[in-house]
């Protein structure tokens, strides 16, 4: 079956996508006009901020979605917090963490995979990131290389799922070294956590041959998507394994194409560009390589940032990810995926604002015209005639 995540907002949303600041479930100061949690005769209304991370993640579980991605800042809660809550507010819902391989030793990640797996009924699910470098790395202490941070995921990986099973696991490699190490029962053996794992460069398509379960990008052009696509597909073969590619993207759907667009329209003439230019002046890049970006600039219309049909404004409104998204009708944004199916995408990370709504207007009005959703259960009927 493909796989449909939601984004969960993990430092809060808005509650309208053409407003400037967060006002729902935010995790910072509260100020006038924030919701849930809010001020009240001058005072906190007493609702914690993540009661609002839950609502979206419930109403993900009940608009169809089979999963939620939970990310991970320097500026956030720890995703493995969070979803400690989401998976005992939610009975389906699988929960993806997003984390680096660097914050934890791992054989510590096994045992608490291992133990969330056991506490949830076997619905977690890892987003891979080994880190894009520049200050944002070095805000965590890691002054590694590039080509050495992915050696250090592999080994990381190499060990997370040697003691998976529970039999004894020795390992030396260059950033780990283990003896005999293994979970202890009944730990031992439970669902394997699939890895959605990001990269592009050489030595991360490499890494993702080697352990990956999907490939994941950023939405980008269509060639240069399925180009990776395929180098990913050829490295993996080489190890007899499959990795099967995701795309991550935000999207607006309405009921017709002029309603999805009037709501960018809205949102763009609010746009805030002293804040925009002046958070982009702030941000360094570092040595990551993929993640395809536009920069959009003062004065530009929506229509001067369509991209093969997509829209790449979404990063100047404040969505993170890729600036590229979907804007259409319920029916167009159908099809858009189910293109992306036929070409081999089995998982895909969706996003909106605000979180909540968007929740329901995709998994309710989107997903149940995907075509291909099922597409690998029938093709498995067919073969076995049943």
């Amino acid at each position: 079956m493909v796989q449909f995540h939601w984004r969960i907002p993990i430092h809060g949303c808005k509650g309208d996508i053409s407003k400037t600041h967060y006002s729902r479930g935010t995790w910072g100061p509260l100020v006038a006009g924030n919701q849930t949690p809010a001020i009240i005769h001058g005072q906190s209304d007493g609702i914690p901020y993540h009661d609002y991370l839950l609502e979206v993640a419930r109403a993900a579980e009940l608009a169809g979605f089979d999963g939620a991605l939970i990310p991970s800042f320097q500026d956030s809660e720890d995703p493995w917090v969070i979803a400690s809550a989401i998976a005992r507010h939610t009975k389906t819902l699988r929960f993806m963490i997003a984390y680096q391989p660097m914050w934890f030793d791992p054989l510590y990640a096994a045992k608490a995979s291992a133990s969330l797996q056991r506490l949830s009924g076997g619905r977690l699910l890892f987003n891979i990131i080994t880190g894009g470098g520049g200050p944002g790395q070095l805000w965590w202490g890691d002054r590694i290389a590039h080509a050495d941070r992915y050696q250090r995921t592999v080994e990381f990986l190499d060990v997370f799922k040697g003691v998976w099973s529970g039999k004894p696991f020795s390992y030396q490699g260059k950033f780990y070294q283990v003896d005999n190490a293994q979970l202890p029962q009944p730990l031992a053996g439970q669902v394997w956590p699939e890895l959605y794992f990001v990269g592009s460069s050489d030595v991360a398509l490499a890494a993702q041959g080697k352990h990956a379960d999907f490939d994941l990008s950023h939405l980008e052009p269509w060639d240069g998507l399925i180009n990776k696509f395929k180098r990913v597909h050829e490295l993996a073969s080489k190890d007899g394994r499959h990795v099967k590619p995701a795309v991550r993207f935000n999207i607006i759907a309405r009921k017709t194409e002029a309603e999805a667009w009037d709501v960018v329209r809205h949102a763009w003439s609010k746009v805030d560009w002293d804040a925009v230019e002046e958070k982009a002046a702030r941000q360094g890049r570092g040595d990551g390589v993929g993640s395809w970006r536009i920069k959009a600039q003062r004065g530009q219309q929506v229509e001067d940032l369509i991209v093969e049909g997509l829209w790449a404004g979404f990063g100047t409104l404040g969505s993170q990810g890729s600036p590229l998204g979907f804007v259409g009708s319920y029916q167009q944004a159908a099809a858009y995926i189910d293109k992306y199916i036929d070409a081999g995408v089995r998982g895909f990370i969706l996003s909106s604002t605000p979180a909540l709504e968007e929740a329901f207007h995709v998994g309710e009005e989107v997903l149940p015209l995907v075509k291909g959703r099922f597409v690998d259960e029938l093709q498995q009927q067919e073969q076995t005639g049943s």
